[in-house]
């Protein structure tokens, strides 16, 4: 009998090898949902512009695991096949930065189409900030100068997201403005240190690296704003 397919998204509100150096409890969690013991892991820095230093600290914190690394850059692609190279692939790590470039340069390049793939391969798609914010149907972002707006992503999970929900002082209630105005439906946040992993399209589990970090559901229900948080693992000792 043929074993269903997972596809599964784990979505950072903030931590990781980029935000906690020296803490890779998270990094590890996505690491452990692969089906190989040796997974290829692919790191995607679109959202910085590719920005080399951010790539750089990639493979310093990736070296320590038991994995093998590369990463895609839309600037200089290692490929003219890019979809080969995608579905060769059996992690994904997408870093933070401009959410709103990401999804411009994913579809121009239809790379958005080629992780769509690979995601119902159960090839394991992660990230942090942007690159936990891209998979929902929508969410708030810095990525204009001025305020957090409302911006509409791919769509991969249903729903709208807020990372750096504890980390940045406007996120909670601009997060909470916007729902209220009906400009994005109510959706999942998560503190810095939690992770949402989802598993086809659903909450499986909150997991953080820090004990206090949680992740929330965030309702309209009429004209007020339920927040409720969720049942939150803490990966340490």
């Amino acid at each position: 009998m043929k074993l269903s397919i997972k596809k599964q998204i784990v979505a950072l509100g903030g931590g990781g090898f980029s935000m906690e150096p020296e803490n890779p409890l998270l990094d590890l969690y996505v690491l452990g949902l692969a089906s190989k013991k040796t997974p290829k892991v692919c790191f995607i820095p679109t959202a910085s512009a590719d920005s080399s230093e951010y790539t750089v600290n990639f493979y310093r914190s990736y070296s320590q695991f038991d994995c093998q690394t590369t990463h895609l850059s839309l600037f200089k692609p290692p490929t003219a096949d890019i979809e080969s190279f995608v579905m060769d692939q059996d992690v994904f790590v997408v870093g933070g930065g401009n959410t709103k470039n990401l999804i411009a340069l994913w579809r121009e390049w239809k790379l958005d189409q080629f992780l769509f793939k690979a995601y119902n391969a159960g090839k394991i798609l992660s990230g942090i900030s942007a690159g936990a914010l891209c998979w929902f149907e929508s969410g708030i972002t810095d990525s204009i100068p001025g305020d957090l707006t409302p911006l509409n992503c791919l769509g991969f999970i249903s729903g709208s997201h807020s990372p750096h929900y504890d980390g940045e002082e406007k996120r909670r209630p601009r997060y909470h403005y916007w729902i209220e105005q009906k400009k994005i439906p109510g959706g999942i946040a998560a503190d810095d240190g939690a992770a949402l992993h989802f598993i086809d399209g659903k909450l499986h589990k909150v997991v953080s690296s820090r004990k206090k970090a949680k992740g929330y559901k965030v309702e309209l229900e009429g004209k007020k704003i339920v927040e409720t948080i969720l049942p939150t693992t803490f990966l340490g000792r």
